[in-house]
């Protein structure tokens, strides 16, 4: 079934990028604030104008560990996961930890020497302090880079998926919109001058000698051009509906090609209430109609069948012309466009077949039985 929820548009598409990078800033912003907040730190550290408790030196020395390996790390592994991540998924994560290892180690030697520049730490304890604060570090990198990667990761999947989703229903929004323009070219085809013509003609020709047989016409015209209109409307119509439409339009043709139109509809009624693509056997009926009957001096025969199996609609317009192949229908022929329409509602599970039995021609419409919504 063609899904008509609203697809997404430009400007949601435009707000989603806008947050995106928003939040980027952001986060880019409050690294600049902080890194600035640490250097004015350490100036009036260094300068000895501030003296810290032990919990305030402890407090400055985690800052300070945290600025020199976070900042390159993210900046790092975010220029890793935007060259590697989409190639090889599997090796990106060893790049991940590979980098952080290398930030953890120069981010320690880097902090080191500027809580030794402020006077926190020694020139002689420089160096046990790399060696005990080094593992910290590594295990704290990985633990809070690796996470956040992941989940960085997932939020980018997650991110790609929906676009995908919405691309599809941008596609399938297309779809609809084409099936509509083909229902008003079929909605056109029913007014067309040559059959209005002909319908009003031999309407007119009925009026002095069958006034009610006239009459009677009019209103199944009528009928053929509100069904058409309101096909618009619907996906699928009961199959009772559709054949009282191709009984109508068989009936208006008669009354122009007299005993030279034959048909017959055996449709069993337990099949009537079973939904269908409006238009269907109408056009398939109409396609007979032009190129059989119209075609020949004694006319033709047209037969309407049809029947369930396995959960399957089958519906077949035999006659008695000369056949035609699939392969040569032209793209802006109505039975392309039926075709069309078919994989649009069915995907590969509709599907128009022509089949050549003797001295008959057999177009067979094929696709899974489905509730009316």
């Amino acid at each position: 079934m063609i899904n008509q929820a609203n697809p997404p548009t430009c400007n949601q598409t435009q707000d989603t990028q806008a947050s995106q990078g928003l939040a980027a800033l952001l986060v880019r912003a409050i690294w600049i604030v902080s890194g600035t907040t640490l250097f004015i730190l350490l100036i009036f550290l260094s300068s000895g104008r501030i003296r810290l408790s032990q919990s305030g030196v402890e407090l400055v020395g985690a800052f300070v560990y945290s600025a020199t390996i976070g900042v390159p790390s993210i900046f790092l592994l975010n220029w890793i996961g935007h060259l590697y991540a989409g190639k090889n998924p599997r090796l990106v994560y060893f790049l991940y930890a590979l980098a952080l290892l290398c930030t953890a180690t120069v981010g320690s030697l880097v902090g080191d020497l500027l809580l030794q520049m402020a006077g926190i730490v020694s020139r002689d304890s420089y160096w046990p302090e790399f060696r005990g604060s080094l593992p910290f570090a590594i295990v704290i990198s990985l633990i809070f880079g690796l996470s956040i990667s992941t989940f960085e990761t997932m939020r980018y999947k997650l991110q790609a998926t929906v676009l995908e989703l919405r691309t599809r229903q941008v596609e399938q929004e297309r779809a609809y919109k084409l099936l509509a323009e083909a229902r008003l070219s079929s909605l056109e085809s029913r007014i067309h001058p040559h059959f209005l013509f002909n319908t009003l003609n031999s309407i007119a020709s009925l009026i002095p000698d069958d006034p009610q047989r006239a009459e009677d016409i009019v209103g199944k015209l009528a009928s053929l051009l509100r069904f058409s209109l309101n096909a618009n409307h619907s996906s699928l119509v009961p199959l009772g509906q559709e054949l009282k439409i191709v009984r109508d339009y068989l009936e208006i043709e008669k009354t122009r090609f007299g005993p030279r139109l034959r048909y017959e509809i055996e449709v069993p009624a337990s099949l009537k209430s079973a939904n269908v693509p409006p238009l269907a056997l109408q056009s398939l009926v109409e396609n007979c109609v032009k190129h059989v009957v119209t075609m020949r001096q004694q006319g033709g025969e047209i037969r309407v069948s049809g029947s369930s199996a396995s959960g399957r609609i089958l519906l077949e317009v035999i006659d008695d012309g000369p056949g035609f192949s699939l392969e040569t229908i032209p793209p802006d022929h109505g039975l392309a466009n039926l075709i069309a329409r078919l994989q649009l509602l069915f995907g590969e599970a509709g599907c128009l077949e022509v089949i050549q039995e003797e001295d008959r021609n057999c177009v067979r419409l094929s696709f899974p039985a489905a509730s009316l919504e």
